[in-house]
């Protein structure tokens, strides 16, 4: 039941203080500005998370191809996409937000400070994730349960 207190945030209080500050937004500027800051970070936000997601996309792929775990990139894909998502909610905490997980720098940062979070929670632990942090399902002792931190040999392929 701790997540109750967390939707009521993010549906109610996060909506609230969004449409409170886009009124003093629009009572500073007008509505033709707001109206343009809501149209112009959509379609800005629309454009970067395209661009960054297909950055990670082949950075994915290139770690794929020479077979290493691709942790950090499936988290900057996974960060790329609610920062997208949140670029094309109107509003300017979630544009804030948004921008943060779009800009490299700041994308660096959230996913270290998530990766620290799951870890202290135990929730992620395979071993040889990058930065020294673990990441996946945990390991069990069978390969049903979970990777096991090595790949394993598909039928017909020679393991190198």
């Amino acid at each position: 039941m701790k997540w109750i207190p967390r939707l009521l945030a993010l549906f109610i209080v996060l909506p609230a203080i969004e449409l409170a500050l886009l009124l003093q937004f629009h009572r500073l500027t007008g509505f033709w500005p707001t109206v343009a800051l809501i149209l112009g970070t959509g379609l800005l936000g629309s454009y970067l998370a395209r661009r960054e997601g297909m950055g990670a996309w082949k950075r994915l792929q290139q770690r794929l191809g020479s077979a290493e775990l691709p942790g950090t990139e499936l988290v900057d894909g996974v960060i790329i996409l609610i920062a997208g998502a949140l670029l094309v909610t109107p509003g300017l905490l979630t544009d804030l937000f948004g921008f943060a997980g779009l800009l490299p720098p700041t994308r660096a940062f959230i996913r270290r400070t998530v990766m620290r979070r799951l870890q202290k929670r135990g929730a992620w632990q395979v071993q040889g994730f990058p930065m020294g942090m673990d990441f996946g399902a945990p390991n069990r002792g069978d390969t049903s349960e979970g990777w096991q931190g090595a790949p394993r040999p598909t039928p017909g392929h020679a393991r190198e």
